[in-house]
């Protein structure tokens, strides 16, 4: 009789159809609920003229992404201290995410969480997954130089702490790097979530270039859960291309951007990442440009940002934009996994 648990490397082809199945699945029905519960998107006053006729599209489909992705992984039972980590982390920003779709929905107006509210509560998951990572997990301090031989030794600044008869070791370098990837990575995937499937496929190619990394990792847990993560997301896409039915949120965004921001520390690939999420890069530094030349010089380098935006605003459609930023990030996405290969045939 065949038993998955004898090959456990299928586990993570047979993820990605679980994820993808349930999702294109529940979806209908997720839309339904949300519809009846008058859950939908509020729209800013201030964004491109031609979204406001998204205004009350169901919004949260982040819930069942992250819902699914929580079964499947538990479903076939390869549990990992790195990956139950990487989960929890990822499901921790998105009820951050939650609160904050709540709050936009309850007050029927585009803002949620305050700012200083949001960042709070991504730096405590963050923070709590840097310590964790290096005394639960046993993650390295230490951080890879693609096709450089050695490694960066972020551990040097350490202190520790006893709590009862647990000895917690505090790497402060390592921890702020940790902090940035986690916070930036989450609102540059916030960011990016503003054209219909931009995000959602975007994450995809990121998501299986991570299965990818763990399959040669020999980590099958942590493929599967990028695998299924992946899967997840393409059963969304069919409900979230244009013109979406759903949208993911900032349940799904922060969630997803905060778990892609743990593989990349869970691998080893704190520099890569910057590479294989390079969509996510550009979308934040536009922001970050945009609003320094404002302050500076009282000019805008874009016509509106994050950049995807301003492309809209001459005169692309939101498909064409779609199209052309997952291509792009196909590009580095694969980019950034040949690099990986190269380093680690090398070492």
């Amino acid at each position: 009789m065949f038993r998955l648990a004898q090959y456990p490397s299928y586990q993570v082809f047979i993820g990605v159809v679980l994820a993808l199945v349930a999702c294109a699945a529940l979806f209908p029905l997720w839309i339904r609920l949300l519809k009846f519960r008058n859950i939908g998107q509020q729209v800013r006053a201030d964004g491109p003229q031609g979204h406001l006729v998204k205004q009350g599209t169901p919004t949260m489909g982040g819930v069942l992404i992250l819902l699914v992705v929580s079964a499947v992984y538990l479903l076939f039972g390869n549990f990992g201290r790195s990956s139950i980590l990487a989960l929890v982390t990822m499901i921790s920003c998105g009820i951050l995410g939650f609160f904050d779709d709540w709050s936009k929905v309850a007050h029927e107006r585009s803002l949620g969480l305050t700012p200083k509210a949001k960042i709070a509560g991504q730096a405590a998951v963050a923070l709590l997954f840097g310590v964790l990572a290096v005394n639960w997990a046993g993650i390295s301090p230490l951080v890879t130089l693609p096709l450089v031989p050695g490694s960066l030794d972020l551990g040097v600044l350490t202190s520790s702490i006893t709590v009862g008869k647990t000895l917690i070791v505090i790497p402060w370098l390592y921890l702020g790097l940790v902090f940035f990837m986690v916070v930036g990575e989450s609102n540059a995937v916030n960011l990016t979530d503003g054209l219909d499937g931009l995000a959602a496929g975007t994450v995809t190619i990121v998501m299986l270039a991570y299965a990818g990394i763990a399959f040669r990792q020999n980590r099958l847990d942590i493929a599967l859960l990028a695998a299924s993560v992946a899967g997840a997301c393409i059963g969304f896409i069919w409900y979230n291309s244009y013109p979406a039915d759903i949208f993911m949120g900032d349940t799904g965004s922060l969630g997803l951007g905060a778990g892609i921001a743990a593989l990349a520390v869970i691998t080893k690939t704190e520099l890569l990442v910057l590479l294989i999420g390079g969509i996510y890069l550009a979308e934040a530094l536009s922001v970050v440009l945009q609003v320094a030349s404002f302050k500076l010089t009282g000019k805008r380098i874009f016509r509106m940002a994050p950049i995807h935006h301003h492309f809209e605003m001459i005169g692309w459609s939101e498909t064409k934009i779609m199209v052309r930023f997952w291509i792009i990030t196909g590009i580095t996405a694969g980019a950034g996994f040949a690099l990986f290969f190269v380093s680690s045939v090398r070492r």
